[in-house]
């Protein structure tokens, strides 16, 4: 490869990832808006409501996801990301501005809508434009810029919201700056990347594998010299002519999923899609303020502590970026279905004989360092990975569908198990399902590290 390809390859890595940086803010702001939203729009006392206004946005996602495989496969990934940046706009000003719960649950629509297609796009484009023996760490700058996103949310809510006292009623709340501006502006401000992704996402390249699967021979051949040099285009160029010659046979959007030989793959990455939600991560940053609140902090605290998780997120991100090449898919899988599944047992464990404060901290800070560093990125990774050039937008829409149907499933049950379980047997039915989703991964799941896209065809599509 070139010298100066691998700056080339980052930076339209990073522009593509921008979704990601976005899907992760809108998914967590809500988080941080959550004390004050609900008391503007009286729904504190409404568990029902609750519930739908943290958990409205994923049905927008489930939508989102389905269509962004189907139109990424007939008109190309690039115009699909642009929609998805445009609709992140949109959904920024809306939310903020709205006066009623109805109007503001259609905004949250509109974000979750944006959400599943670049949860969908901007891994799967990072994987057909990356060298495979750096696919790895590349696909991983998707995951790095969501907990960014997740970062720049929890700093933006609690820089944003005025200090809060811990015997402050729902009135004092309801009528303070928090409850009438302050939340608001914490969707505002995810207009600056919003409308940064929608300037740069015209400057990308189209997905050279795209482009090639659809006959524009000359114009793929183009973007992989950019990136690796006329021979490594030649030779990209003579594997997925090889491959289509392979899936002639059986072609046709999402009917083709049925055919036999993509059974394999396709429950793989549904399977690994759902568990990456069910492992339980997400409900700590959706329901941080119930999690922290019901270990004893008051809601300043809580905002710090949640700041305090979303820098361990993007550390062990990182960290997971320079070994995912190097210790392989599998194995950071089992160390992340595993180590959670300790993990929550003694959380729960922690719950259970009422250990409150720093100590329950330290395991929350475990179990997201733990996630950040295996399933978080590693999913993305292999799912991005295994699907046939063909097929692999609609494939990808299936996965990212299971994922927000299981996210949407863990999100509204979250406050009913809560409640009849309590903390302690939530987070121990947790462990139980990555324990589950270790066994699964030991037995079901291939090494994809250093192969091309085209070579783990060739072995898992038969």
């Amino acid at each position: 490869m070139k010298k100066h390809s691998n700056l080339y390859l980052f930076l339209i890595a990073v522009i593509s990832a921008m979704g990601g940086l976005l899907f992760g803010y809108d998914w967590v702001v809500i988080g941080g808006a959550k004390p004050f939203y609900e008391q503007y729009f009286d729904i504190a006392g409404n568990p029902a409501l609750q519930g739908w206004a943290m958990s409205s946005a994923l049905i927008g996602c489930l939508v989102g996801a389905l269509i962004a495989g189907k139109f990424s496969d007939r008109f190309g990934r690039k115009p699909i990301l642009i929609l998805a940046a445009a609709l992140f706009t949109l959904t920024s000003l809306g939310t903020g501005a709205a006066n009623s719960f109805a109007l503001f649950n259609v905004f949250r629509l509109i974000g979750g809508f944006a959400i599943g297609i670049a949860s969908s796009l901007s891994p799967m484009y990072i994987a057909e434009i990356a060298p495979a023996k750096i696919r790895g760490r590349f696909v991983s700058i998707n995951q790095l810029t969501v907990v960014l996103g997740i970062l720049a949310s929890q700093v933006v809510n609690w820089l944003i919201a005025e200090p809060v006292a811990a015997d402050a009623t729902a009135e004092m709340i309801r009528t303070s700056w928090n409850g009438q501006w302050g939340w608001r502006w914490m969707f505002w401000a995810m207009m600056v990347p919003a409308v940064l992704f929608f300037i740069f996402s015209f400057i990308l390249p189209e997905s050279p594998r795209w482009l090639a699967s659809n006959n524009k021979i000359e114009a793929a051949r183009k973007v992989f010299a950019r990136i690796g040099g006329s021979a490594y285009a030649e030779e990209q160029l003579a594997e997925i002519e090889e491959s289509k010659g392979q899936e002639k046979s059986h072609q046709g959007g999402f009917r083709q999923l049925l055919h036999p030989s993509l059974r394999k793959v396709l429950i793989i990455g549904v399977v690994l899609a759902v568990f990456q939600q069910w492992c339980g991560i997400n409900v700590i940053f959706n329901y941080a303020q119930e999690i922290f609140m019901e270990a004893g902090y008051g809601v300043s605290d809580v905002l710090m502590n949640i700041v305090v998780t979303g820098i361990t997120n993007v550390i062990f991100t990182v960290i997971a970026m320079f070994v995912v090449d190097k210790w392989g898919r599998k194995a950071l899988l089992k160390i992340g279905a595993f180590g959670l599944t300790l993990i929550y047992a003694l959380m729960g464990s922690a719950y259970f004989f009422h250990v409150s404060g720093l100590p329950l901290l330290i395991v929350v800070v475990m179990a997201i360092a733990c996630y950040a560093m295996t399933l978080a990125p590693v999913m993305w990774v292999v799912v991005s990975e295994i699907y046939p050039n063909r097929v692999r937008g609609v494939a990808m829409s299936v996965a990212t569908f299971a994922l927000w149907t299981a996210c949407f499933l863990l999100t509204y049950t979250f406050p009913l198990l809560n409640t009849g379980l309590g903390a302690a047997g939530t987070f121990w039915l947790y462990g139980g399902i990555c324990l589950l989703g270790g066994i699964f991964v030991c037995v079901r799941v291939p090494e994809t590290k250093g192969k091309s896209l085209e070579e783990l065809e060739k072995e898992l599509v038969k």
